[in-house]
């Protein structure tokens, strides 16, 4: 069942989960630089190369949501009293593409993970080999805290999505 409270608890805790890709980013920027430019062996160059790539992701992302959640939680809380068929209409349909993208991130995340995986277990026994298994490891390290955040992401976006539908059938 949607409720104001209800929209307001999604849009809330997406910002919450935002702000925690940010700092997880921008952290991640930190000990690529510090990787790349003062540990400088070749393991820790090929470490830095997943943390800096998917760092700026989570950055971007985590600022982009971050930045419109509040104006989207007052607009459709605005909008159960007084345009309910934004809700049904605009915001349901917004949410199913979310919900589709989530499949699409999940799938991304998971053949990073798994090659991140495969670097690993390849050079992990290869000394020679270690800008290789540091690229590896972060790889899957960083992939594996998308997958996870992205997982609770999703749950909460099919609830919010089912109350929507909910009220839409009202």
């Amino acid at each position: 069942m949607l409720t104001k409270a209800g929209i307001e608890r999604y849009f809330i805790a997406e910002k919450q989960e935002s702000l925690l890709f940010m700092v997880v980013g921008i952290a991640a920027m930190i000990l690529a630089i510090v990787f790349f430019f003062i540990l400088k062996s070749s393991f820790f160059k090929g470490a830095s190369i997943p943390l800096i790539t998917i760092s700026l992701i989570q950055i971007m992302v985590g600022y982009s949501v971050y930045a419109r959640s509040d104006e989207q939680r007052i607009s459709m809380v605005y909008a159960y009293d007084m345009e309910p068929s934004r809700i049904k209409g605009e915001e349901l349909s917004r949410m199913k593409t979310v919900n589709k993208n989530f499949i699409l991130y999940r799938y991304v995340e998971i053949a990073l993970a798994a090659a991140g995986l495969f670097l690993i277990y390849f050079y992990s026994t290869k000394s020679d080999m270690s800008f290789w298994f540091g690229l590896g490891l972060t790889l899957c390290i960083q992939s594996l805290f998308m997958l996870g955040a992205d997982y609770f992401a999703e749950k909460r976006a099919k609830e919010y999505t089912q109350s929507i539908e909910w009220f839409a059938q009202q």
